[in-house]
Order: structure tokens, then C-alpha cells, then sequence
């Protein structure tokens, strides 16, 4: 059962290990933390004093512990939103974290991440992002437990262990590997981030009320329940979609998942070149809270592309940077990301061997002409 591997430049995740790979990221957290020291003012300071002292949003500042932080946060999102530039630039920045969130979650319901927690369960990676972190989680957190992750099935592939054909699926080896855990996930995920993000960044968005931030805010937790409900439910009307799916594979599944942040990231994209043609409307504060959001975002940007530079090629992230420039960041990534699954995509380069079999010799031992493994 020999297999031909594809010709493909191997990827620089095969040729260095964890602590080279990740000294970009760290370095990346630490330029983040200088340019938001460095562009700090007042502003956001007052906008934590007003709300320890209960004079902003008192229902909200007067809760024990948990009040003035949490004030801190709405207040600083509502004012971010509080303009029509406001809303362009921030729509922008709100569809691309929900192709980030679509290629994550994509990515947590993958049969070859499941050994790795942070990937196979990122709302609360997700959570400390947006609550706390920012883009330092993904430097320090999300992009490390992929890399940790690459190198461990590189690892494991080197060693030559065999998938057996009558034992369960190896989550490292085998045809399988990088297809869907579930079919069904094929709609839970849309329905996830449709409900649990888009909704809830529109009406913040459109609204501009203090209860909508907040709602939004916990987007994780709607975002990792609804998949969950939704996933339940589709497998009790068709037990046939519980078994795995090679996403990229199925171009109606595919479609599904990745045309609502598409369409979100084009209609920002368009709305912010308007936005361009219009008076900026901001007020001071508006200015400094969302400086400090824009810069974030530029961060998780540079990070991402270093992600795809290292794990699938210059081709990939060009391909990113361009849709991006034209379709928004959002499209860009969700784009890139389809793309990428071509020089990463393990299933049509992997043999499964039964035991006793000999392995095919390109699959003991990785070589440049080896795909991407995950």
C-alpha cells in the first residue's frame, strides 16, 4: 500500500526546534507590551478612576471585586464604538478576530489536535484573550501550543510508529488525521460563531449599550456552548454525521463554515473605505481606546503571518496579506487558511499500513519533499 508523496518545500517547523520557533512570538509580546506602554495617555486611566469610583455605569462598578474591571471594559469597548469612523475601524478589527475564531475552532475540531488541550479546547485561551491578554496570547499561548504540537507529530512520524487498521484512530497518523472529528461540526461551527459572535458584535456595534458589551464580551463561552448544543442536536437527527469529515475535501461544507466571516470581513472592508471619504467624527477619548485596540490587532496580525511563514510558506502568507488588502483581514485569513490546507494536508501523503506492514520509506523519516505535519 505504498503511497507517492507530493513534491512540496518543506516548511521551517521541520527544521527548527520549539525554542527557535518560538522566539519571534516572544519577542513580538514583548514589542506589543512597548507600543501600548509607549502609546498610552491619561484617558484610559481616568476611565478606570471614573469607574472605581462608581461615578460610570454604578450598576455595573458597584459589584464587589469583579465591579471596576469589569466597568472598565465595557466603558472602554462602548467608547471605542462611539463614532461612525469608530465603527468602520472597529468592524474591520471585529471580522478579522471572527475569521481567527472560525480557523480556531476549525482547528480545535481536527482529529490530530485533540491531544493538545489548548488547541481542542480554546475557550479559555479565548476568554483570557479578550478579557485580559489581547494579543500576548496569542504570542505566548495559542501560536506556542501549535508549534508544540507540529513538532510532536514530526517527532512521532520520525519514530515510524504504525497506525493499526483494526485499532482505534491515531490522532498522529493515518488518513484521517486532519479531517473533522465529526461531520457534524460542519454546522455546528457556522451556527457557533454566527450566534455566539456575529450576533453579539453587531448589536454592539449598532447599539452602543452597555449590556450588549458585556454580552459580547463572554463570546467564548456562547461561541463554545452553542457549537456544543448544535452539534448535540444534529447528530440526534442524523447519527450518520458523527463520523469524520476531510473539510476541505467537501466544498459545501466548507462554504458553510467559512462564508459568514467572508461576507462580515467584505461588508467592514467596504464600509471602513467609506468611512475614508467621510469627517472623522471621534471624540478624544474615542481616539486614545481605540489606538490601543488598532494597535493589538496590528500585533495579532504580524503574529498570525509568522504562524502560517513557519508552518506552511511565503505562499500562504502572501496570499493572506493580499485578500486581506482586498476583501479585509477577516476574508484574508479565512482565505489563506483554505489555501494552506493544500501545503499542509497530511491525508494524501500519509500510507495506513496494517500491522506487521512495512511502512512506506517516505513516511519513517520526513524529508523536505514531505508535507506539513500537524
Amino acid at each position: 500500500m505504498d503511497s507517492i508523496t507530493r513534491q512540496r518545500p518543506r516548511p521551517a517547523v521541520h527544521s527548527f526546534s520549539l525554542r527557535y520557533l518560538l522566539v519571534v512570538p516572544i519577542l513580538l509580546a514583548i514589542l506589543t507590551g512597548y507600543v501600548l506602554f509607549a502609546h498610552g495617555d491619561t484617558n484610559t486611566y481616568m476611565l478606570y478612576s471614573q469607574c472605581h469610583a462608581r461615578s460610570r455605569l454604578p450598576w455595573l462598578a458597584q459589584i464587589p471585586l469583579l465591579g471596576s474591571p469589569a466597568c472598565f471594559l465595557v466603558s472602554f469597548f462602548q467608547e471605542a464604538v462611539a463614532s461612525t469612523r469608530a465603527f468602520s475601524i472597529m468592524a474591520v478589527i471585529l471580522s478579522f478576530v471572527a475569521g481567527l475564531l472560525t480557523i480556531s475552532t476549525v482547528e480545535a475540531a481536527r482529529i490530530c489536535n485533540s491531544p493538545n488541550a489548548l488547541i481542542a479546547y480554546p475557550t479559555g485561551p479565548w476568554l483570557v484573550f479578550n478579557l485580559i491578554g489581547g494579543a500576548v496570547v496569542w504570542q505566548l499561548v495559542i501560536i506556542p501550543a501549535f508549534f508544540h504540537r507540529s513538532r510532536q507529530i514530526i517527532a512521532a512520524r520520525k519514530n515510524g510508529v504504525p497506525q493499526q487498521l483494526s485499532g482505534p484512530a491515531d490522532p498522529t497518523f493515518g488518513e484521517a488525521m486532519r479531517q473533522l472529528a465529526r461531520a457534524a461540526e460542519a454546522v455546528a461551527i457556522p451556527v457557533a460563531v454566527v450566534a455566539g459572535y456575529v450576533l453579539p458584535s453587531v448589536l454592539m456595534l449598532v447599539l452602543k449599550h452597555p449590556a450588549t458589551v458585556l454580552v459580547w464580551l463572554f463570546f467564548p463561552i456562547w461561541v463554545s456552548v452553542i457549537r456544543q448544543v448544535t452539534r448535540k442536536g444534529v447528530l440526534l437527527v442524523r447519527d450518520a454525521w458523527s463520523s469524520s469529515l476531510h473539510l476541505e475535501s467537501n466544498r459545501i461544507a466548507t462554504a458553510v463554515i467559512y462564508t459568514a466571516p467572508i461576507l462580515l470581513s467584505v461588508a467592514a472592508h467596504a464600509h471602513f473605505i467609506w468611512a475614508l471619504t467621510q469627517p472623522d467624527d471621534r471624540k478624544e477619548l474615542t481616539r486614545s481606546t481605540l489606538k490601543f485596540i488598532t494597535i493589538d490587532a496590528f500585533f495579532i496580525g504580524l503574529t498570525v503571518l509568522y504562524w502560517v511563514l513557519i508552518e506552511a510558506g511565503w505562499r500562504v502568507a502572501l496570499v493572506i496579506l493580499a485578500s486581506s488588502l482586498v476583501f479585509g483581514p477577516g476574508a484574508g485569513v479565512c482565505l489563506g487558511w483554505i489555501y494552506r490546507e493544500q501545503t499542509v494536508d497530511l491525508d494524501r501523503g500519509v500510507t495506513v499500513v496494517a500491522v506487521g506492514s512495512r511502512r512506506a520509506s517516505e513516511d519513517a523519516d520526513p524529508t523536505e519533499e514531505s508535507p506539513l505535519l500537524r
